[in-house]
C-alpha cells in the first residue's frame, strides 16, 4: 500500500479532538433530585410547614393545593388527601397561627402580675406577634379564606380566646377554659381592648404610622411608638358611670 494511502488511512481512524469536531461536547444531564419522603403521620406537618413558606414568599394570593404540594416535593393530591381542599388546609394553617398567639400572650404575662401589667404584657405580645408574623396574622383574619367552624381552627382561636379573656377581672391567672359568658360590661371591656390592640396591629403591618413618625421624631420606629401607646395609653376598659 502507498505511504500516502496509509497516511490517509491512519489519520481517518484517529479519534476527533475538540478541534477537529465542531459537534460541542455533551453536558451531562442533572441529576435528578431525591424525592422527599414522609411518614404518612408527619405529611400534614410538611403540607402546612410548606404553606407557610408559601405564604411568606407569595402571599395569600399564592396559596395554592399544586404550590403547596411542589413547596413540599410531594404530589398534588397529597394536600387534598390530607385536608379536604383548600379552605381545610388554611384554616389549618390559621390554626397554627392562633396557636402561636396564645402561647406568646400566655408566656408575656409576668407570673402573678397584676391586672394592669398583665393586660399590657398580654397587648404587647399580640401586636409583637403580627409584626413579626404578618402574612400568617393576615390569614388568620381573612374569613373570605378558612373556616372558622372548622374544628381545629375553632379550637386553637377559642385558646387564644381564652388568653385574652384574662385582660378583664382582677384574677393574676389566666382562666382554665375560654369564657362561656360575659356580663354585658366585660363584653364591651374585651371589644374595647381586643379592638384597641388589634387596630394597632395592622396598623403597624400595613405601615400606617410613618406620617405620625415624622411629625413626632421622639420615636426610633413605629414598633417603638405603638409600644409606647401600649405602655401610656389606657385600654378604655374603664367603663363611664351611669346615672
Amino acid at each position: 500500500m502507498p505511504a500516502a494511502s496509509r497516511s490517509r488511512r491512519s489519520r481517518s481512524t484517529e479519534p476527533a479532538t475538540a478541534e477537529s469536531s465542531p459537534a460541542a461536547p455533551a453536558i451531562p444531564a442533572e441529576p435528578a433530585a431525591p424525592a422527599r419522603r414522609y411518614h404518612h403521620g408527619a405529611l400534614p406537618d410538611a403540607l402546612l410547614a410548606a404553606a407557610e413558606t408559601v405564604l411568606r414568599r407569595d402571599g395569600i394570593a399564592g396559596l395554592g393545593l399544586r404550590a403547596i404540594a411542589r413547596e413540599a416535593g410531594v404530589s398534588h393530591t397529597a394536600p387534598k388527601h390530607h385536608f379536604g381542599d383548600t379552605t381545610g388546609l388554611l384554616s389549618s394553617l390559621a390554626a397554627v397561627g392562633f396557636h402561636r398567639l396564645a402561647d406568646a400572650m400566655r408566656t408575656s404575662a409576668p407570673e402573678g402580675a397584676d391586672a394592669s401589667a398583665r393586660r399590657n404584657a398580654i397587648g404587647r405580645a399580640y401586636v409583637h406577634f403580627a409584626h413579626g408574623n404578618p402574612a400568617l396574622f393576615g390569614l388568620m383574619f381573612r374569613t373570605e379564606k378558612i373556616d372558622m367552624l372548622h374544628p381545629v381552627l375553632g379550637a386553637a382561636a377559642a385558646e387564644a380566646m381564652r388568653v385574652m379573656a384574662s385582660i378583664i377581672g382582677g384574677t393574676p391567672r389566666l382562666p382554665d377554659s375560654p369564657p362561656t359568658s360575659l356580663s354585658n360590661a366585660e363584653a364591651m371591656q374585651m371589644t374595647s381592648a381586643w379592638g384597641y390592640v388589634h387596630g394597632l396591629a395592622v396598623l403597624l403591618i400595613d405601615h400606617r404610622l410613618r406620617g405620625i413618625l415624622k411629625l413626632a421624631p421622639g420615636f426610633d420606629d413605629p414598633l417603638a411608638l405603638v409600644d409606647a401607646a401600649l405602655d401610656e395609653v389606657r385600654f378604655g376598659l374603664e367603663l363611664e358611670p351611669r346615672d
